[in-house]
């Protein structure tokens, strides 16, 4: 990495995705391009992704620079937050989004399926996964806001001050790290499910409306999950594991 969090073609190659991404956030949308997950599948080096798709790496180091030769906005240098500022963020943006959104999606889901399931059976799959994914990330949100973070916030509070934590504490840290990180991928995994059975949310002809809104509402949900992951797996994540 370069000064400032700048990702440097020199040693990007067996860096992983979710490395890139954390040192500059302006690297995802040239991963999203060519269809590289750099949440959940953030832990694969970027030569390795590049192998498997056949994309050519070079032409990636190139618009990989080319993205991130700009002054870097300091609102995405999430980085170089603090650990509870970055849970905070997490929780005011993110988790704020899911709970607001997850509901009324799972509703549109189960509506285009009672009504378009005979000519697109695809639907009657996805609102079932997006049933799951909507029952799974309620009990989620909540280890994360009611266990996890909180943990988190004492412990960079006992470290800034120089004082000993508690081992039940780091017990804590450690198991829910582990779950946490499991469920991502479970919830990665099921949200990529959705999209190949949506055919890229590609809209058939002769749908309504309400189709039509909940795919593109289905494709809002996969780009905030992709950064609300990326954060917590490349950078919360990481970082709490050190404390």
């Amino acid at each position: 990495m370069k000064e400032s969090g700048q990702v440097s073609a020199e040693n990007m190659d067996a860096m992983t995705i979710g490395a890139v991404v954390a040192g500059d956030y302006r690297a995802a949308g040239v991963f999203e391009k060519y269809g590289i997950d750099f949440c959940c599948g953030g832990n694969v080096a970027v030569a390795t992704a590049c192998r498997e798709k056949g994309i050519d790496l070079e032409e990636l180091h190139r618009e990989i620079e080319k993205a991130v030769d700009q002054p870097m906005d300091r609102s995405q240098n999430y980085c170089t937050w603090e650990l509870p500022f970055l849970a905070d963020y997490i929780v005011n943006t993110h988790h704020a989004y899911l709970k607001e959104n997850t509901e009324v999606i799972a509703s549109y889901a189960r509506k285009i399926a009672q009504v378009h399931g005979a000519h697109h059976p695809e639907v009657i799959k996805i609102a079932a996964i997006f049933d799951r994914i909507a029952t799974d990330m309620k009990l989620h949100l909540r280890d994360e806001e009611e266990l996890l973070f909180p943990v988190i916030r004492k412990l960079a509070a006992l470290e800034k001050a120089g004082a000993a934590h508690e081992d039940s504490d780091i017990e804590v840290l450690r198991a829910k790290l582990d779950s946490l990180s499991h469920e991502h991928d479970d919830i990665g995994a099921a949200i990529h499910d959705i999209r190949r059975l949506a055919e890229d949310y590609l809209i058939p002809e002769g749908v309504c409306n309400t189709f039509m809104v909940t795919y593109q509402k289905l494709k809002e949900f996969e780009d905030d999950l992709h950064k609300h992951v990326h954060l917590e797996n490349n950078i919360l994540f990481l970082k709490a594991a050190k404390l």
